[in-house]
């Protein structure tokens, strides 16, 4: 491990514990009250705001030579070149966040020539800390956590989410759910694109895909992920993921159908269909 990435790694998780505790006060919510929309579907919530602030100043004050992009409040470029920047992500789950749905994530990633080198995701509803730093693995409140072992998609128990244009867009995803559904175990779709690929790296979830995220979306979990002992890719097996665009992860062992999958959709092979 980068005896440098560590250090940050113990100066960021207390922030993300910190932020988390604002978002801890704020719920439940008990009915769509102090929430704007960005869009039909899109909401944003005082506390996505209040935890943003929080973790910017604790950031700036800790890394006054870095970069900073926020979904809140937006910042840097994060594709061109310059020192490290943060993606940071206050409120993932703001959708479930306003409807007292308990699954959301503070999400912050350091990203270094286009690659993410630290990252964490802290739930701070089940008070679970999923953490990573490039070359040194990845855990959960502090122990070593890997992915699973599952090698058929016939037997993954997958994820998946749908973009915020989903009541306009001609690509909503909905086709390529019903595309995993009928050659997996199973697929969830809890609202929260950072915890979905935490749980790949901890086994939970066996893979995940989605489009039209944003890299503050997917910098820390790809990180976890890869970390893990998984794969992330874009739809096309490229390492072209941190864009959010079109993202796949897994335990690796499943990767190569997912990919088909997306790539063949209902003409993809079918789990008794004796077809390879």
């Amino acid at each position: 491990m980068n005896s440098s990435y560590a250090d940050i790694l113990s100066t960021v998780i207390p922030i993300a514990h910190e932020a988390g505790a604002v978002v801890r006060r704020g719920f439940p919510r008990t009915a769509l009250t102090d929430v704007e929309f960005k869009g039909a579907v899109n909401p944003v919530t005082a506390t996505d705001e209040e935890a943003e602030a929080l973790i910017l100043a604790r950031l700036r004050a800790a890394f006054p030579h870095h970069r900073f992009l926020a979904e809140e409040s937006g910042g840097d470029e994060w594709l061109t070149a310059g020192p490290p920047i943060w993606l940071v992500d206050p409120l993932d789950g703001t959708n479930n966040f306003a409807h007292a749905f308990p699954h959301v994530s503070v999400s912050l990633a350091l990203v270094t020539e286009g690659r993410p080198v630290v990252g964490v995701a802290y739930d701070p509803l089940r008070d679970e800390t999923f953490a990573a730093t490039a070359g040194g693995g990845t855990t959960l409140n502090g122990e070593p956590v890997h992915v699973s072992t599952v090698g058929r998609l016939a037997s993954a128990f997958l994820a998946t989410g749908f973009p915020y244009d989903r009541r306009t867009a001609a690509d909503n995803n909905v086709a390529r759910l019903d595309h995993f559904l009928r050659r997996s175990q199973g697929v969830r779709r809890a609202g929260s694109a950072v915890l979905d690929l935490a749980y790949v790296a901890c086994g939970r979830f066996d893979g995940f895909w989605e489009i039209r995220l944003h890299p503050w979306d997917v910098a820390a979990g790809v990180l976890l992920v890869r970390e893990a002992g998984g794969r992330a890719t874009d739809f096309e097996g490229q390492l072209d993921y941190l864009s959010g665009e079109a993202i796949v992860a897994s335990n690796g062992h499943v990767h190569a159908e997912m990919l088909r999958v997306i790539r063949d959709g209902a003409a993809a092979p079918l789990p008794d269909s004796g077809h390879t």
